[in-house]
């Protein structure tokens, strides 16, 4: 993992630890599947409304040229730093591994 990257996960997972707020909101994790058969992985607090965005070409540069998308996989994560530590690792996966996440779900 590159150094600063990791050094500001390890400041967010420090800050959560001390923070005071009991209840966390669910973030999720998800891959899509894009028009040219590209995959795409984000992190979102509510998937719905971040799918509707990214099919009206308003969520990512990436996906914006790349529509319609759809949405092959998703993963609840207990906030938002377990999020961005998850996704960070399933970009990292070869296209092979990522389809054999998908595949576990189904």
């Amino acid at each position: 993992m590159d150094f600063k990257y990791k050094r500001m996960l390890d400041g967010m997972q420090a800050k959560e630890k001390t923070s005071r707020r009991k209840k966390r909101e669910p973030w999720f994790l998800y891959i899509l599947e894009c028009s040219d058969g590209s995959l795409y992985t984000g992190i979102t607090k509510d998937l719905e409304h971040r799918l509707k965005s990214h099919n009206a070409g308003r969520a990512s540069h990436f996906t914006r040229t790349r529509l319609p998308v759809k949405l092959l996989y998703q993963e609840s994560c207990a906030g938002r730093t377990q999020a961005l530590v998850r996704e960070y690792a399933v970009k990292q996966l070869p296209r092979k591994k990522k389809e054999a996440l998908i595949q576990s779900q189904l």
